[in-house]
């Protein structure tokens, strides 16, 4: 995939392009969707997949966050960093991923002024590929029905992709759009399998190991943990079984605590892995210190809770490495 950031980047004389736009966060099941389709309209737009004719599968996002700029008290939480979102966006089969930096300036535009700019003039859209609820342009005054009459206008067809939504499933007991709300709202409770749900993986957070209390260590059950300038939303205290990815790619089970340590008073919100069943040659040697790792949250085991005393806490923590084996016992790797 290639990465443009911002439209100098984009090579001169680009085109034809399919052509869809999103703030993408999350790079959810809906999100999917509408670019598997942008992915499917370019490669059948001009026959053979290697025609110097087919057009490109573009996808258009900005940053920041529009609501960064217009209202940055009530903007959300991003539930991914760059690394991880352009990873997600790769793996769908894009082309390109055009970065806009988004300002009052590129606010300004109104809704043809936007399409002409960037679509026609730019990118050379031959077809573009949305969702039935876009919205763009100065204060969001375009929707589909604008971006269909002015496909008509700059030589580019439409194609709408409806909602996808989840029913049937343990997030849901009647069908719900997917959405990155639906998802920050999972995991701000700590339903991370139902975030996992809607993201068609586990949500994550992505950050370098960095030397802690060493408390964990001094208990037994020592921990990587992250440092506080980490990629991704982090779910709500308290403690979950999932996986730690190390710089090399494998893959650990983990008992993940995510909180302040309230049996030791601790003020900083942290997020700790304790590597389980790691094989007897490297438990000596295992060192993750400095190392930008994965953690992969799938089950929440319980609340953070303040103990009367230590051996209370490492009682509960034998419990919880227990339960998270048992949870991750069936699971595939993957």
């Amino acid at each position: 995939m290639q990465f443009w950031n911002g439209l100098e980047e984009v090579p001169q004389g680009l085109g034809p392009t399919a052509v869809t736009i999103g703030n993408f966060d999350g790079v959810h099941l809906g999100h999917q969707e509408v670019l598997t389709r942008l992915v499917s309209a370019a490669r059948g737009h001009a026959g053979e997949e290697d025609s110097p004719a087919r057009p490109q599968a573009v996808a258009i996002t900005f940053d920041p966050h529009p609501l960064q700029v217009h209202r940055p008290d009530d903007a959300p939480v991003m539930l991914t960093g760059t690394e991880e979102k352009l990873q997600r966006l790769a793996e769908t089969g894009i082309d390109a991923l055009l970065v806009l930096h988004y300002n009052l300036d590129l606010a300004g535009l109104t809704a043809e002024e936007f399409v002409k700019t960037y679509f026609a003039d730019l990118l050379h859209a031959s077809v573009v590929v949305i969702g039935h609820d876009v919205r763009f342009g100065r204060g969001n005054s375009g929707n589909f029905e604008t971006m269909v009459e002015l496909g008509q206008r700059y030589g580019f067809t439409v194609l709408g992709v409806d909602d996808f939504a989840l029913s049937g499933h343990t997030v849901a007991e009647t069908a719900r759009r997917c959405s990155s709300t639906w998802v920050r709202e999972a995991l701000d409770t700590g339903d991370v399998a139902a975030a996992a749900e809607v993201l068609g993986r586990p949500h994550a957070v992505l950050g370098e190991v960095v030397h802690g209390a060493a408390r964990g260590r001094d208990l037994g059950f020592p921990t990587a943990n992250l440092a506080s300038d980490s990629e991704g939303m982090i779910p709500a205290d308290g403690v979950y079984a999932g996986w730690l990815v190390d710089a090399t790619g494998a893959r650990w089970p983990a008992a993940i605590s995510v909180g302040s340590n309230p049996t030791f008073h601790g003020l900083e919100r942290v997020v700790e892995s304790h590597v389980i069943d790691r094989p007897t040659e490297a438990v000596e040697d295992f060192d993750l210190y400095g190392q930008h790792v994965r953690v992969e949250f799938l089950e929440r085991l319980r609340g953070m809770v303040a103990y009367e005393g230590v051996s209370k806490l490492v009682d509960q923590m034998y419990q919880d490495v227990e339960q998270t084996r048992q949870v991750l016992a069936d699971l595939p790797l993957d």
